[in-house]
């Protein structure tokens, strides 16, 4: 059983999806970070950035193990792939190129994104240049991804936690100030990702 801390953030549904992907047994801690508890001394033990998602694996390598905390989204990922020998290649380039992606969005797009949503929507005092700033910088970025999905069904060739990286970032995109018309092959893929059954099953989740 996995101990999964959530709230309903494209981090969060990052791993939401993974967990349902790979159909893994997993318990939901909610994590109010409209509260604060993200600071909670306890979960500052598991995720010492006092930042949701983190998980704790109650049955690494098949129970025979002490339980293993990770926090990091894409940590996160990357262990369930290697645990659960699912979505991420095996081949040395295969795996490279979901690494690149997977890379290119917790480094790239989400922190983007998040300052677009920021200076945006929260930020107490509307800045206009933070907002062309950024607006400009997620629409660069959308750019990127729509050429690397020309010809391609996902991201780094097959289905990969890649994918399920990017797409939480891509689901509010009309907040982020952008068409998906502008982007087609990001549009296709948008919709190819939001019909998995495991998709639609985490954005059911709640806190």
């Amino acid at each position: 059983m996995i101990d999964f801390y959530f709230w309903t953030t494209p981090n969060g549904y990052k791993i939401a999806i993974m967990l349902e992907e790979s159909e893994q047994r997993y318990k939901i801690r909610p994590v109010d970070i409209s509260k604060g508890e993200q600071f909670a001394p306890d979960f500052l033990k598991i995720s010492p950035n006092n930042k949701i998602p983190a998980i704790v694996d109650n049955e690494p390598n098949y129970g025979k193990g002490k339980p293993i905390s990770i926090f990091e989204s894409g940590a996160i990922l990357w262990y369930l792939a290697e645990k659960t020998g699912r979505y991420v290649p095996q081949d040395a380039e295969g795996k490279a190129s979901v690494s690149e992606w997977l890379f290119w969005q917790v480094g790239g797009l989400g922190p983007m994104a998040g300052q677009n949503h920021h200076f945006n929507s929260a930020a107490p005092e509307k800045i206009p240049y933070a907002i062309d700033r950024y607006v400009k910088e997620t629409a660069r970025l959308y750019g990127v991804l729509n050429k690397q999905l020309e010809g391609r069904n996902y991201v780094a060739g097959e289905y990969s936690i890649a994918d399920m990286a990017i797409y939480p970032w891509i689901v509010p995109y009309k907040m982020h100030g952008q068409d998906l018309n502008d982007f087609p092959n990001v549009k296709t893929w948008f919709e190819r990702i939001g019909n998995r059954a495991a998709v639609q099953k985490a954005y059911k989740l709640k806190g």
